[in-house]
Formats: C-alpha cells, structure tokens, sequence
C-alpha cells in the first residue's frame, strides 16, 4: 500500500511542490496505516465506510477544520488516482462532505498604517533593498506567498507581472507604481547577491532562492523594525490589498481576477463583502432592479 502511495506521489512530482507532496505523503500514510490496522492490506478493499471512519477518528484525535479537509482533499485526488489504475471503480472519497471551516481570516492592516509602515526609510543596502521590493509587490498585486517566491527575472515586465497559482493557473497582474520603482532600485543591485545564472527574482544573502519561511520572518521582523504594532504575514498583505481595493472600486469581479479565485464566492468571503454590499451593486447593474415601478395611471 505504501508503494502505490509513493508511485502516485512520483506522479505529482513534475508539478506539485515539494511542500504538496509532503503533505500528501503525510495524509495518505495515515490513511494507510489506519486501514492496516483494521487488517486491510489492498486499497482495491478502499469504500466510503472506511474514509468516513477515517476521517472521523482523525476529528477525535483532534485535527482541526482546516487540516481535515486538506486530507480529504489528498484522499480524493489519491482515489482518483487509484480509479484511473483500475484499482477502484469509484472513487469513494468523493461520497463523504467536505469538514466545514471556521471563517477566521485576518484582519487588513489600516490603510494609513499600512502607508507609513511601507514608506518608512531603510538603510539601502542590497537585503533592505529586497525586502522593500518584496513588501511593495506583495501589496502592489496580492501575491500568495508561494507565487512570489516562485518569480523568476522574466516573469517581470516595466508593467506586468505573470504569475501561475492554485491548480496551476496562469494569470496577469499589472503592477503600481511604487512597486515599479522599488523593483527598479532592486534590480540594480540584485547583481550584488545572486548569480549570473540564477533565475529567481528573491534571493537570500548566498544568492539562492528565497523560501518560504526566510520571507515570512522578514516580514515578521520588519513589522517590529518599523513599528506597525501588529503581526504581518504575506496572506496578510494579501487580504489587505483585496480589501482595499474593493472599498474603493467596488468591483468583486475585478478583484476575483486579481486574486485568482475560481469562483465568486471565495472573493466574497475572502474581503468580507456582505450582502448589502452585493444587493447593491445589482440594483445599480442590473438592467431589471432599476426599472420603474408600474405606474397607477391605466
């Protein structure tokens, strides 16, 4: 059982993430030895009832919300997997609801905070110079996390940003002003870090590819340098930037597209917007909200 999950794994290597395929592995080891212990050895033997008793023990063992959907998700994708093997008939996964998820999302930062907080001057040195091209970029185009450290030099224009996110879907950003320049200041001294052949747009003090991680505490840590009396992570930034700008265009869709969401709902939960909000909106678009009432004159 172990094997298979490996030789799927393999599978999903040339364009998942490494951090993907950890989790994967992760899920699909537990299901695995869960199964085993119940004396079940071939995945072909794989029903609803097992998944469901699965992922009920998991939600005692205490996995939160979020976890236990990212496992069903991993389990799904697996069993789809094992479907198109000719291992199942079915996929069983797909019989069970999806845990529901607790709304926590994060708060943006205040617009004017968030304004002196990014026009607060550094030292202009090279990792100073980086991280303020960071900042503005992520908050110019609200970017993930995983889309920005994976920019390479040529995914940049003056103007345009081209980036790939969830489900490997591409999508263009255009990028302000501020971020330009910060960008320009970068560029000219990136050189002084990273290698003539290194692709990546980010690079660290020995001039590789920024991680994950390394962003995250610098952001962390210029957060305390400059005195914005709150955490601040990428996703953060990343909300911040939806929010902002759908106070003031007041255009959902334009946002969805920005972010790179699928589908409308995710933006509308995402920013917060309510339903007045969106009642709004139709009864100025809609073409049948704004006709006039039937007059009583016959």
């Amino acid at each position: 059982m172990h094997a298979a999950v490996e030789r799927f794994l393999h599978s999903l290597s040339g364009h998942a993430s490494p951090a993907t395929l950890d989790a994967y592995r992760r899920d699909l080891t537990a299901l695995a030895r869960f199964l085993e212990a119940s004396g079940i050895d071939d995945w072909a033997a794989l029903d609803v009832a097992q998944v469901r008793r699965f992922m009920g023990a998991e939600r005692t063992r205490g996995l939160a919300p979020r976890s236990l959907a990212r496992r069903r998700a991993a389990l799904s994708r697996f069993a789809d997997h094992l479907v198109r093997s000719g291992i199942l008939d079915h996929n069983p996964v797909a019989l069970t609801q999806t845990p529901r998820q607790p709304r926590h999302l994060p708060r943006p930062v205040d617009v004017d905070q968030l304004a002196r907080f990014l026009d607060t001057p550094h030292d202009g040195t090279p990792l100073a110079v980086r991280d303020q091209a960071m900042l503005e970029l992520f908050y110019s185009c609200g970017l993930r996390l995983a889309e920005l450290t994976a920019l390479d030099v040529t995914d940049l224009d003056a103007r345009r940003l081209r980036v790939v996110g969830k489900g490997n879907k591409p999508r263009q950003m255009p990028i302000g002003r501020r971020a330009q320049a910060a960008l320009a200041d970068w560029y000219r001294l990136r050189g002084q870090l990273a290698g003539h052949d290194e692709p990546a747009l980010f690079v660290g003090q020995r001039g590789a590819r920024l991680g994950h991680r390394a962003v995250q505490k610098r952001l962390a840590q210029l957060a305390r340098e400059r005195g914005l009396a709150e955490h601040l992570h990428p996703h953060r930034l990343r909300h911040s930037f939806a929010s902002h700008l759908l106070e003031s265009s007041q255009d959902l869709r334009a946002v969805q597209e920005l972010l790179g969401h699928a589908n409308l709902s995710t933006t509308q939960v995402y920013t917060r917007l309510d339903w007045q909000h969106l009642a709004d909106a139709y009864d100025q678009a809609h073409p049948r909200a704004r006709r006039r009432a039937p007059s009583d004159d016959t």
